[in-house]
């Protein structure tokens, strides 16, 4: 069985930073995708940042060049990080595990099929 995990989430002040965890357990993650979607109130849930096994990033354009998404192998955990928050990062945000079908990972959440319970961010002006 998968199982996804995230941590870190909390109340950061604009300009604060965000460092989230995501432990992943189980089989059938080595050859796939793995990802940080989010959701804010009242709107749908958007994808944040993937990353293949072999290291390949996307990131949406909303957070390119301000948010990183990594992995530790050894400690099998994903991270999502940003040295400089905004209020509209405000968001319930999930970690995820899918299936690779093409030359990066989608950034699509119907793509991903192994999901974690979410961890909120709130971001104060």
């Amino acid at each position: 069985q998968v199982k996804m995990v995230e941590s870190g989430g909390g109340s950061v002040q604009a300009g604060g930073s965000l460092r989230l965890s995501c432990l992943a357990s189980g089989y059938g993650l080595s050859s796939g995708c793995m990802g940080w979607f989010r959701q804010a109130s009242g709107k749908e849930r958007e994808g944040v940042a993937t990353i293949l096994s072999d290291g390949t990033t996307t990131y949406a354009d909303s957070v390119q060049g301000r948010f990183t998404i990594s992995k530790d192998n050894v400690k099998r955990t994903l991270y999502l990080q940003s040295p400089i928050l905004k209020p509209e990062d405000t968001a319930m945000y999930y970690c995820a595990a899918g299936h690779r079908y093409g030359a990066s990972c989608s950034l699509l959440p119907s793509y991903f099929v192994v999901w974690g319970q979410g961890t909120q961010v709130t971001v104060s002006s």
